[in-house]
């Protein structure tokens, strides 16, 4: 990770950690390079925060400045920013979220026009731009000055595109959604309707304040709620700008990313799409997927947590199916990252193909108690390389043996120790998570 530029983009407080400036070098800089040999067109999508629309405003600014013409998507999910790209060869995209962050916070994320994110070297490139390392770039100017444009027709596209891959229709299926307030909210309804289903929406009236508060994948309780009383067939909850998708069974049981893999993955198994007989997951995935996945002969691969690298993996090795256990799920054929809306389809497809309710295409899976938990700290680095901290770590590997494991990591897009027990009962998870994130407390790594 570099300096500004995590796993994810360039993320922080709004006008703290990410400001107006910084969206503004931002711009000049893609607009530039990109610009070097021909008049660029780059394409931009926001979410619903507050501080979207004003840095949405410094990178056009930045962007024109420096030649680039500049069309506007609006309002908009993070896959469709990706699907835009590679389908109407933009030089890239850029899409202003923080995801599944509070609304205080926000984001710059920047697709090559591959609809991939963006180059680590490039992004490197920018850090130096931003810190005055790199020097100067000249100003366009006269008619080389960039333009923008109102382009919300790419929007429509990708939900017409979204509304193309289902193989059956969703007629008399009653579905729940919760939009996160957020992305979604001016997409998700509008393609289930059109696939017939009988469509329920929550959290779908974002105010710029709203977006990830108790609503979406999460904090998942209130569609668990809404589709017990409503005696719906299933829900749906995206996060802030749509990448992520997890599901509830018609008894309001949460059905996560691992639980997606292994239903869409045996599914397409049996149809004879699962290429290269493998799904590709984190390091964060559940023991029980892959005891499920031995049993029913799919192979599996293991990488760094973040879709990025689930991506790199499939790329590289000809797979078509990989995710998180947050919902970070990826089909190759159809996109070139997490999509949560298209997700949604995908889950919906197998239960209407297989004749079968999502309780009962999960039923197979024993999944193992995990409990997470995130320690704010002072600084990542430090907090997770402590001696001590470490020696915690060692005897809790030592003493869960075979029967489970801990994983210890920074988080790519906040100032977070995640540390993570996986065990056979909930009262070992809690035990020995606490004796680590205890011991980054007592170090004084740990926020007050």
């Amino acid at each position: 990770m570099g300096k500004y530029f995590g796993t994810d983009g360039f993320r922080g407080e709004a006008n703290v950690d990410l400001t107006v400036e910084h969206a503004y070098s931002v711009g000049r800089y893609l607009g530039w390079y990109y610009s070097r040999n021909h008049k660029a067109r780059i394409v931009i999508g926001k979410d619903t925060r507050r501080s979207s629309y004003m840095f949405e405003y410094s990178l056009v600014a930045g962007l024109t400045a420096s030649g680039a013409d500049v069309y506007l998507l609006h309002v908009t999910t993070t896959p469709s920013v990706s699907y835009v790209v590679r389908s109407e060869e933009f030089d890239c995209g850029i899409m202003i979220s923080a995801s599944h962050n509070p609304y205080y916070d926000n984001g710059i994320k920047i697709i090559n026009g591959k609809g991939h994110k963006l180059e680590a070297d490039v992004e490197n490139r920018i850090e130096k731009y931003i810190d005055g390392l790199a020097g100067k770039i000249p100003f366009a100017t006269k008619d080389s000055i960039g333009r923008t444009v109102d382009y919300s027709m790419g929007r429509n596209r990708y939900i017409g595109y979204l509304m193309s891959i289902p193989t059956r229709a969703f007629k008399d299926m009653k579905v729940g959604l919760d939009c996160a307030n957020g992305s979604s909210s001016a997409i998700a309804k509008s393609v289930f309707d059109a696939l017939g289903a009988k469509t329920y929406v929550i959290n779908n009236s974002p105010d710029g304040v709203n977006i990830n508060t108790n609503c979406g994948s999460t904090h998942i309780e209130g569609l668990q709620q809404f589709v017990v009383q409503n005696g719906l067939d299933v829900g749906f909850a995206y996060d802030g700008d749509a990448d992520r998708c997890l599901a509830v069974d018609e008894f309001g049981r949460v059905v996560d990313g691992d639980m997606i893999l292994y239903v869409c993955g045996s599914y397409m198994k049996e149809r004879g799409d699962l290429l290269n007989n493998t799904i590709v997951t984190t390091v964060m995935s559940n023991f029980g997927l892959y005891k499920s996945l031995d049993k029913i002969g799919i192979q599996y691969e293991k990488t760094a947590v973040g879709d990025k690298y689930v991506y790199e993996n499939m790329v590289q090795n000809g797979h078509c199916l990989g995710g998180e256990q947050s919902g970070h799920i990826i089909f190759s054929k159809h996109a070139t990252t997490g999509d949560g809306i298209l997700t949604s389809l995908k889950v919906m497809e197998t239960m209407i193909e297989k004749k079968k309710t999502l309780s009962e295409l999960t039923s197979e899976i024993e999944v193992y108690p995990q409990l997470l938990i995130n320690v704010r700290v002072y600084d990542k680095k430090k907090a997770q390389d402590d001696p001590d901290v470490q020696k915690a770590v060692k005897e809790v590997e030592e003493a869960l043996g075979d029967e489970g494991r801990i994983l210890v990591r920074e988080s790519g897009t906040e100032p977070v120790v995640r540390v993570m027990v996986e065990a056979k009962s909930d009262d070992i998870c809690h035990k020995y998570v606490l004796k680590v994130v205890n011991v980054i407390k007592e170090k004084g790594h740990a926020v007050k």
